[in-house]
């Protein structure tokens, strides 16, 4: 049985193969999840509007279908409003494209622009005290071959503040073991690169780990820096593995210091050195660029959180039953990452 009409298929192998990766320079990670929606949506299509695959052409791309598939994602997936909106724009990005490559497909994309953008409620930042910090990144044993492959993943997501894919794409290629200033090369969302320095105590325990997972005449700078080895050989490691371990080290930090959130998860540690740097007064606009942020208006999330700390910082002066607060900075180098920041160092 042939197709009943390949535009569908033919469009979305164009999009996916040439328009994203080579007009557009989209980053693998973001084809990838563009090719999840579109594979998704037609399954969705199979499975729950009984429309043979064969059968499947660009006139199921309309607003009805489209807004179903939203709809079943959130009410059977349980997927977030932010979920559903980057669905909806990878869906509507597609709609474009089919309508630029061929001027007959117009309506397409004027179907789609009928689909709203789903309303996203305010998200608090979740993130941990320095004190909380501290226990969570001394929970791994150093000494330990895995524990010191745990530690160091855990010191860096926080010192960089980088997002878990970020981590993850790290080569050896993109450490620069500057004496004065030592820096790591990170690649953003749009494959933008940006250029993070690492503090002096990262720096120790980032040549331990290497000593002893990348010694030299086995290393190679195309190597990443952080791998799992599957039958005998290196992969890279996996997002889900970078979860399951800050989970483990969070329930053992838990048992030890209250003030440990319950539940851990990866991007907490790039929002938790974020309102750290933005305490010490590293101002927005440095942070900004540091996180890596198209717009400052992203990273003004920071800002906000740390009025709320110092609401209850006041609060808790005028309670003269509460003890003063003695914590000290995670990093006893903050001053120094702010000179690191400004290219002083």
């Amino acid at each position: 049985m042939k197709l009943k009409n390949d535009s569908f298929f033919k469009s979305s192998r164009d999009f996916l193969t040439v328009y994203l990766p080579r007009q557009r320079k989209m980053s693998p990670n973001t084809v990838k999840s563009y090719k999840g929606t579109l594979n998704q949506f037609v399954d969705y299509l199979v499975e729950m509007k009984n429309i043979p695959i064969l059968q499947i052409t660009l006139d199921e791309l309309n607003a009805v279908n489209v807004s179903d598939y939203l709809d079943w994602l959130q009410e059977s997936k349980n997927a977030a409003s932010t979920t559903r909106n980057q669905k909806l724009m990878a869906l509507r990005s597609f709609a474009k494209y089919c309508s630029v490559s061929e001027i007959a497909n117009v309506y397409i994309r004027m179907e789609i622009s009928n689909v709203p953008i789903q309303k996203v409620p305010g998200k608090k930042v979740e993130f941990l005290s320095e004190d909380a910090m501290r226990t969570l990144l001394s929970m791994p044993d150093m000494h330990n071959f895995w524990g010191l492959r745990n530690g160091m993943l855990m010191i860096l997501m926080y010192d960089t503040a980088a997002r878990c894919q970020e981590i993850l794409d790290i080569k050896l290629k993109d450490i620069v073991f500057k004496q004065k200033a030592p820096y790591v090369y990170l690649t953003g969302k749009g494959e933008k690169l940006r250029s993070v320095p690492l503090m002096e105590k990262t720096i120790d325990h980032l040549k331990r780990y290497m000593q002893f997972f990348h010694p030299d005449e086995l290393s190679s700078p195309e190597d990443y820096l952080f791998y799992t080895v599957i039958h005998g050989k290196r992969n890279p490691m996996s997002p889900d593995t970078v979860s399951r371990v800050v989970h483990k080290y969070g329930l053992l930090a838990k048992k030890g210091n209250p003030n440990v959130p319950e539940k851990i998860h990866p991007h907490m540690f790039r929002h938790t050195r974020a309102i750290h740097l933005y305490r010490s007064g590293v101002p927005l606009p440095l942070l900004s660029e540091y996180l890596g942020h198209s717009q400052m208006t992203t990273t003004s999330i920071y800002a906000y959180a740390s009025m709320e700390m110092k609401a209850e910082a006041i609060s808790k002066a005028n309670n003269p039953n509460n003890t003063p607060n003695t914590e000290k900075t995670l990093w006893e180098g903050d001053a120094e990452m702010i000179k690191q920041l400004y290219c002083l160092k």
